[in-house]
């Protein structure tokens, strides 16, 4: 099953860019990726650019409505994913444990759907 592992970070919570926090948090994350890859669990995975290069699209009675930034006001911010292939939840749970932004945000686990079922 493949789980997608949503990353949420509190930018006031984050290291700073350019301390040994953020160099740390940093090496947890090459950490976190090459485990996955050596384990052959990793599908996909990427960091996200800021929330003020964010776009969010509606449809309303026909009509196209866009936004500049993420739709909800929140405290945390989706930075980025992994897409993982896994067993079950408990092992998804253990990637995710791998991810640095965990002590200071929030790792989603979500199960994907699987529209495309191979045959």
């Amino acid at each position: 099953m493949k789980y997608m592992l949503l990353i949420y970070n509190n930018p006031e919570q984050q290291p700073a860019y350019g301390t040994s926090g953020f160099d740390e948090m940093m090496s947890g994350f090459f950490a976190a990726n090459e485990r996955m890859k050596a384990d052959g669990v990793l599908c996909d995975g990427e960091g996200l650019q800021g929330i003020e290069t964010a776009t969010s699209l509606r449809i309303k009675s026909g009509k196209v409505e866009t936004m500049d930034g993420p739709f909800a006001e929140t405290r945390e911010h989706l930075g980025g994913y992994y897409v993982v292939e896994v067993p079950d939840l408990d092992e998804a749970l253990k990637y995710a444990a791998l991810i640095p932004s965990a002590k200071f945000g929030t790792i989603e686990v979500r199960p994907m759907m699987d529209y495309n079922p191979r045959g």
